[in-house]
């Protein structure tokens, strides 16, 4: 895949984002971290969608 290909499917995907924008490693990495951490200690069975919106239109 070129450079210019992949720069039009990262253009691509952000348009189809409710966001407008791609999501970042960093983004997702905090909601990894989120469930490693005792902070979701008593969450149990859920599905968390980190990405942007995109499956909710």
């Amino acid at each position: 895949m070129t450079d210019e290909q992949i720069d039009q499917l990262k253009a691509s995907t952000a348009d189809a984002a409710p966001l407008g924008r791609a999501g970042t490693p960093d983004e997702i990495a905090k909601a990894v971290v989120f469930l490693a951490s005792e902070d979701s200690s008593y969450i149990t069975n859920i599905e968390l969608f980190v990405h942007g919106g995109s499956a909710q239109i």
